[in-house]
């Protein structure tokens, strides 16, 4: 990666990240992807840990495309919050785009019943 596009990354995370908080009651729902993977947390900024994670790595292994394990990913985290007494959250898509893998982690969570 060169200074160009890591500059243009850390503007647009901060961009991003001055307009969202997490708090105990409304976390913060930060989106990590790699090529090979994808991980979310649900985060408490004002105490600075972590509520609840989940990882691609978690699910069982299944022939799907990687948007489909994203949508999958998102209702796991979804049901997990949900049982931590989690409803609602903020989503931090960080410098990535809302589309793709991104948008399905967001759809998925919404359908499982996390509000955003």
């Amino acid at each position: 990666m060169n200074k160009f596009t890591k500059a243009k990354r850390t503007s647009r995370t901060k961009r991003t990240r001055a307009k969202i908080m997490g708090t105990a009651l409304r976390p913060r729902l930060a989106v990590s992807r790699s090529n090979r993977g994808l991980y979310l947390q649900l985060i408490d900024d004002e105490k600075g840990r972590t509520l609840v994670s989940a990882s691609v790595k978690e699910l069982k292994a299944q022939k799907t495309t990687k948007t489909e394990q994203a949508a999958l990913l998102g209702e796991h985290l979804a049901r997990k919050a949900v049982e931590a007494g989690i409803k609602e959250a903020v989503f931090d898509r960080r410098f990535y785009k809302y589309h793709g893998r991104v948008k399905a982690v967001a759809e998925g969570a919404r359908g499982a019943g996390l509000a955003m």
